[in-house]
C-alpha cells in the first residue's frame, strides 16, 4: 500500500488536531537515518504515522514499525518529520485501494484489445469492465474511489 500517494491525492497528512493550529507537529532539523532507525525519532510513537520531507532517498508516509523502518536507505538529511494522526477509516480505504489496483491494474495487457470499441459490418462493441462510461478510458483507482477519498480531501496539504 503507497499511503504516500494516497495521502498527495487527497492533499491531507493528517496533522493531530491538537497540534496543528501552531504547527507543532512539524519536526525540523537534521536527521540521520541508519540500520533501520531514524534519530531523532523520540516524538513519534510506536505504530504512529509520519511523512518525511527533504530527504533524497526516504521523502513519504511511514508507520514507525518494523515493516516499514526496514525499507529505509541510511542518509543524513536536513529536513523535517511530520507527526501524523491518520484515522482507521483512512487505513481502510487504502488498503481497499491497494486490493482494486492490485486485481486490476495487474492485468495482462497483451491478450486485451487496444479499443474500447470497435464496428464493423453493422456490428459494434464496447468494452464494459475497466473503461469509464462515456469516455472509453481506463478506470483509476482515483476514478473508481473518488467518493470515498472526497471525505478526506483537503484544499492546502496542512
Amino acid at each position: 500500500m503507497d499511503i504516500t500517494e494516497i495521502c498527495m491525492e487527497c492533499r491531507n497528512f493528517f496533522a493531530p488536531a491538537s497540534k496543528k493550529d501552531d504547527k507543532s507537529f512539524i519536526h525540523a532539523g537534521t536527521f540521520t537515518i541508519s540500520g533501520h532507525n531514524i534519530t531523532p525519532l523520540d516524538f513519534i510513537q510506536e505504530g504512529q504515522y509520519f511523512r518525511i520531507v527533504g530527504s533524497a532517498m526516504n521523502d513519504g508516509v511511514y508507520c514507525n514499525d518494523t515493516e516499514s523502518l526496514e525499507i529505509l536507505t541510511d542518509e543524513t538529511f536536513d529536513g523535517a518529520i511530520w507527526e501524523m494522526s491518520v484515522p482507521r477509516a483512512f487505513l481502510t480505504m487504502c488498503a481497499d485501494i491497494d486490493a482494486w489496483r492490485n486485481a486490476n491494474e495487474a492485468v495482462d495487457s497483451s491478450n486485451m484489445s487496444p479499443y474500447t470499441s470497435e464496428s464493423f459490418a453493422g456490428y459494434s462493441y464496447q468494452k464494459g469492465g475497466g473503461v469509464s462510461q462515456g469516455t472509453g478510458n481506463a478506470v483509476t483507482w482515483q476514478a473508481q474511489f473518488s467518493r470515498r477519498l472526497s471525505a478526506w480531501r483537503r484544499l492546502n496539504v496542512l
